[in-house]
């Protein structure tokens, strides 16, 4: 948190406000007259580099400081019975919080320049100023809270689980990403939860990219680009609100993992396939749209809009509620090496391979247009992996929690309730897992 809060900190107060001075200008153009122009987007990240470490860590802090953290903390002190009632209402203050951060994000953002804020050259510049001081602020309060859980709450509670067990706690063997990455490999259990998470980052970037750079070309003017996204943003939490409410806890209570975790895929599939076919038609539509009183671009943003913000409220519900639940049967290693390794390194390997999809066929093809028929047809692949990931650790997945119950059975202890039928199959797919996480 100190790492990530101190560096907004600099890039507020002291990297963006300097950053005329901060740019290699005449390097960039040298490297602009050297390079093909399928190497503009390289040439900028180098270019404007302050913008370009500001995106690298604010994607981080999404996937560390939430992912990572937030859902280990909360799989830590959470059982799968538990889980499944509380990990719905946790994703509703989620969701929440992006309807609260889109329209702060809106109401810090002026139309012009006001001079009785002491900083900023111009409204767009005050604007993000007062944004990123707003993430810093709630950074503090997040220190500040987990810190008195830990204080007051846990610290109490694991004094009294400790004065219950006898034997002594045995130290954890601290090991390297490389050792970690090396433990996910010899379990099939954490590598279908793995190719879970990759496909749905290469998904989301393929694109993500693509509409983006439509609701720029429909939005030139940075003020209302931003405030068009914050706008998505609000969509987006009322939407998975809506689903944390009325859709996740019953879906996973009633149809079980499999089916809730099969969602996703799904809306992404669906959504996909309208956007890229009106992408790839939009020529022959163009008379039907012009009917309608638009134009082919806001039509395409219309669909890129509505895919963003269903895959997106959807992956906030459905995905991390099915993703952090497939973790919870693990052992307290498994959960923490595997977790790490999955969220800190594979979600992102996910999504900087859409990144280097993207950058091998802008050098090809010159031009964002040409690349989307390629695009689409290596979403449609990617989606269909997902989709196979998804029922292999749906099988597992309940072989384990099987697994667990007959052993807690076995030890007279509280069970764990299987919410669908056990398949013959996937007791044999434990059974015959080497992996130190089922024997």
């Amino acid at each position: 948190m100190g790492s990530f809060l101190g560096f907004f900190f600099l890039f507020t107060f002291v990297l963006f406000p300097l950053r005329s001075h901060l740019h290699p200008d005449q390097f960039a153009a040298w490297l602009t007259n050297i390079l093909p122009v399928g190497f503009k987007g390289f040439i900028a990240m180098i270019h404007y580099w302050t913008f370009t470490a500001f995106y690298v860590l604010a994607e981080l802090w999404g996937n560390i400081i939430l992912s990572v953290l937030f859902w280990g903390f909360a799989n830590e002190v959470t059982k799968v019975t538990e889980a499944k009632r509380f990990y719905g209402l946790i994703g509703i203050g989620c969701n929440f919080s992006g309807v609260a951060a889109g329209q702060i994000a809106i109401l810090l953002s002026p139309t012009s320049y006001n001079p009785l804020i002491p900083f900023g050259r111009d409204a767009w510049e005050q604007t993000l100023m007062m944004s990123t001081t707003a993430v810093l602020i709630s950074g503090a309060l997040i220190v500040v809270i987990f810190r008195w859980l830990n204080r007051n709450v846990i610290a109490k509670e694991e004094s009294i689980e400790k004065a219950k067990i006898s034997e002594p706690e045995k130290p954890r063997e601290k090991l390297s990403m490389r050792q970690n990455i090396a433990y996910l490999a010899q379990s099939r259990y954490l590598i279908s939860i793995a190719l879970v998470v990759v496909s749905y980052n290469i998904v989301i970037n393929l694109t993500e990219v693509i509409w983006k750079a439509q609701v720029k070309e429909l939005y030139p003017n940075t003020s209302d680009y931003f405030t068009y996204m914050s706008q998505i943003s609000t969509i987006t939490g009322f939407i998975a609100t809506l689903t944390a409410l009325f859709v996740s806890g019953n879906a996973l209570r009633k149809c079980g993992w499999t089916f809730t975790a099969m969602i996703t895929p799904a809306v992404l599939l669906a959504t996909s396939i309208g956007f890229f076919a009106f992408m790839l038609f939009k020529d022959p539509l163009g008379t039907f749209v012009s009917i309608l009183g638009t134009t082919p671009l806001a039509m395409a943003v219309l669909f890129g809009s509505a895919q963003n913000c269903l895959s997106r409220a959807s992956k906030y519900t459905l995905f991390d509620a099915t993703k952090e639940l497939a973790f919870i049967p693990l052992d307290r290693e498994s959960k923490l090496k595997g977790k790490a390794v999955i969220d800190g390194v594979v979600s992102r390997m996910g999504k900087s391979g859409g990144s280097v999809v993207y950058q091998g066929l802008l050098i090809f093809f010159g031009t964002l247009a040409a690349t989307t028929p390629y695009i689409a047809g290596l979403l449609l692949v990617t989606i269909s992996a997902w989709i196979f990931a998804v029922k292999s650790l749906g099988r597992r997945f309940t072989a384990l929690v099987s697994h667990n119950e007959s052993l807690h059975i076995a030890k007279g202890e509280e069970t764990v309730a299987v919410e669908e039928p056990l398949p013959e199959e996937a007791v044999t797919a434990v059974d015959s897992d080497p992996s130190p996480l089922t024997t």
